[in-house]
């Protein structure tokens, strides 16, 4: 599977537009997480509890969308785009989402 956040794939012909593919997961902070992050936030310095919880859910919904592409036999994912949105306090979504189609 092919996947790029660009319209086209170089090199490649697409010959049909399969429709909107998409996966999410929604995550939620852990109190071991905020109590470093706490710690963090007074001396300075990457929140990586945070950065790791964020990586592996951007991961999870990319996967979940190659997931819902290979359901429709697509070939490729092109113009992948992520999107990150708060729905509860201490809880993110992250969207992972683009465009199925079939190469020659």
């Amino acid at each position: 599977m092919i996947i790029v956040n660009t319209s086209e794939i170089a090199g490649r012909e697409i010959v049909e537009m399969l429709g909107l593919v998409r996966g999410n997961t929604i995550r939620a902070r852990h109190v071991g997480q905020d109590i470093m992050a706490g710690l963090r936030n007074i001396v300075g310095g990457e929140v990586k509890e945070y950065t790791r919880m964020i990586t592996e859910a951007r991961e999870e919904a990319l996967k979940r969308m190659v997931e819902a592409a290979e359901k429709l036999e697509a070939d490729a994912v092109v113009n992948i785009h992520f999107t990150t949105s708060q729905v509860m306090a201490g809880a993110a979504e992250i969207l992972a989402y683009g465009t199925a189609v079939k190469l020659k």
